[in-house]
């Protein structure tokens, strides 16, 4: 089960989305070995851009990023607006020092430093046109107390928050096999609920909320979209009404290739790759989100920085690679 679907409420101003992963999610999983708590937050992360994702009218990527000085250096989440995916961790210690109990704070979070970064960047976005960035940190300041957040449900609804998007609650479980998840919306009075008046509008949003709430990890993980969808509102469907649009296939995609390998090159500089040359008799990496290796020997590299054509630089690797 790789769907996400979505759904209205006729007696309330909500819009829902409820997400199943499985294979897409295996995909990530085959291709790292992270501990148990790591994984644990990585999955919750990956069914919050994916709801994310398909909550946002844009054509384009979704990208999660959380960094700190802690265990988990650096996290990132991809999702495409056709909901493609890919995932990557970045460990600052050896991962048997993380105890399987490990919290988001304690890892995430370490001397009060994560931070979490959500960017929209636009398939149609203009050469120096900078993408939409959100960013914020991942503790509640009350007063003169700071409170870090507990869970990835928790970070984001300090994001929604503070980017001043719509009345947003979402609910997150991951395990080694599923990630599953539940996003409601309140959509503005004045759209397409205009016949609902305030009070009436207010009273359908928290009965709605009222309803998310009882929805438990197990049935999150195990059951699909429609059924949950089914289970969790039936009596207001009986009543008011919900409608639910066809589900939508997630997967997982990873977009690396030798152009953009190429170009890290570029980065790098030619000094410092005739330096790597030397050194190892050909410059070699891997991607951090499929694990795909990549190989440039120094005919690779000397076309990397002496052709204008960049499908000249980034040939395919010859028979002796």
């Amino acid at each position: 089960m790789n769907e996400l679907l979505v759904f209205m409420c006729d007696g309330a101003p909500v819009r829902g989305e409820i997400v199943s992963i499985s294979s897409a999610w295996q995909a990530v999983l085959e291709r790292r070995n992270e501990p148990p708590a790591v994984r644990r937050i990585l999955g919750d992360f990956v069914g919050a851009a994916t709801l994310l994702s398909a909550s946002l009218k844009f054509d384009g990527t979704l990208i999660i990023q959380a960094q700190s000085k802690g265990p988990i250096q650096l996290m990132v989440i991809e999702c495409t607006s056709n909901l493609s995916m890919r995932a990557t961790v970045k460990l600052s210690v050896d991962a048997s020092e993380i105890s399987p109990d490990a919290t988001l704070g304690e890892l995430l979070d370490a001397s009060n430093t994560g931070r979490l970064v959500i960017t929209l960047d636009p398939t149609n976005r203009e050469p120096g046109q900078p993408p939409y960035q959100g960013i914020v940190a991942l503790q509640e300041h009350r007063g003169t107390a700071i409170k870090p957040v507990s869970s990835a449900a928790e970070a984001i609804a300090l994001y929604m928050q503070n980017s001043e998007q719509l009345d947003t609650r979402i609910w997150l479980a991951s395990s080694d096999t599923h990630v599953g998840g539940l996003l409601l919306q309140r959509l503005p009075d004045s759209g397409g609920h205009v016949h609902l008046d305030p009070q009436t509008a207010s009273e359908g949003w928290s009965r709605i909320q009222t309803l998310g709430e009882t929805i438990t990890d197990e049935e999150l993980l195990t059951l699909a979209p429609e059924t949950i969808l089914r289970r969790l509102f039936l009596e207001e469907s009986s009543e008011n009404g919900v409608r639910s649009f066809p589900p939508r296939p997630i997967h997982f995609s990873c977009r690396c290739s030798r152009n953009k390998v190429a170009d890290v090159l570029r980065m790098l500089g030619e000094e410092e790759v005739q330096s790597i040359l030397s050194e190892q008799g050909a410059v070699e990496t891997v991607c951090d989100f499929c694990a795909k290796p990549y190989r440039f020997d120094a005919v690779d590299c000397l076309q990397v920085f002496k052709t204008d054509l960049l499908s000249d630089a980034t040939r395919p690797p010859s028979s002796g690679h």
